[in-house]
């Protein structure tokens, strides 16, 4: 299926098979179905695998350090609040490197969508343990597997009171849709947590896996009660997907920081600045 994200590349660098594929598939069609302008839409990323899906679609991109889409994505928003913004990486980016952010994100609540790629290994370091890697998993470097439990994302983000907390499966293409389209109409952080296989460095949580792996959380489900979500949170083998949690309506970072009027009004990224007075005012610290 075409859309208005799509952009032309020679060479890709993702394994055949890779759930990244599918991931950026869903992306397009979400954001096109859903009517957002690809001129007011940024995607964010840091490094690894997932990390280079926004050089594969026709967006504003963002391509930074190593765990640190986050900042820079809240950045963004703030002083932009009509953008919307998109930050997006692995596991390892986000969990690991970026853990710090993903706590801070959630705790500010700046409007953006925080989009996982959930594969449970180190892809683009050629297959060392993640943070959620199972216990027991064995790479060539945990020869003996993983000792420590893995890390739980959407409990911990739950337990921060995010404003919405999502997981779905890159191989399930019409649920992974549909809750991409849930976190763009949302308006606060949005951790959407997404599993999918990698075919080259996990043989263990293959597609067969998160297949067998994970169920659909019945339609009588209520995400707004957030024990219960907890609780959901922490089941595993099989996992819950959908909408885990959602918040009581909060303030979002960009709308604290200034009121509605100004916000519409005169937003950050118009305001001039004298870089040669910033410079001159700087030196007298140096």
């Amino acid at each position: 299926m075409s859309t208005r994200f799509d952009r032309i590349v020679e060479d890709n660098a993702w394994c055949p098979g890779c759930g990244n594929f599918s991931i950026l598939a869903h992306l397009k069609e979400a954001l096109d179905e859903m009517g957002l302008d690809p001129l007011k839409t940024v995607v964010v990323s840091g490094i690894g695998q997932a990390a280079k899906t926004p050089q594969y679609m026709s967006v504003h991109m963002f391509n930074g350090l190593h765990g640190r889409a986050l900042p820079v994505a809240q950045g963004v928003k703030v002083a932009n609040p009509s953008l919307s913004v998109i930050a997006e990486g692995g596991d390892g980016d986000m969990y690991g490197e970026g853990g710090n952010h993903f706590m801070t994100a959630i705790r500010r609540n700046a409007a953006i969508i925080n989009i996982v790629h959930n594969n449970m290994v180190y892809g683009l370091t050629k297959g060392q343990a993640s943070p959620t890697s199972q216990r027991g998993f064995k790479t060539s470097v945990q020869t003996e597997g993983v000792h420590v439990e893995p890390f739980n994302p959407t409990a911990t983000a739950i337990s921060l009171d995010a404003s919405l907390v999502i997981r779905t499966f890159s191989g399930n293409k019409e649920h992974c849709k549909k809750m991409l389209k849930i976190a763009m109409e949302h308006k606060g952080y949005v951790l959407i947590d997404i599993f999918q296989p990698c075919v080259t460095f996990n043989k263990t949580n293959t597609f067969k896996w998160f297949k067998d792996n994970v169920y659909e959380l019945p339609e009588n489900y209520d995400p707004t009660d957030k024990v219960k979500a907890f609780e959901k949170a922490l089941e595993s083998h099989p996992f819950p997907i959908g909408v885990l949690y959602k918040s009581p309506p909060k303030m979002t970072l960009e709308d604290s920081l200034r009121d509605e009027s100004q916000l519409n009004e005169n937003p950050l990224y118009t305001h001039k600045v004298d870089f040669h007075a910033l410079r001159a005012e700087m030196n007298k610290y140096i």
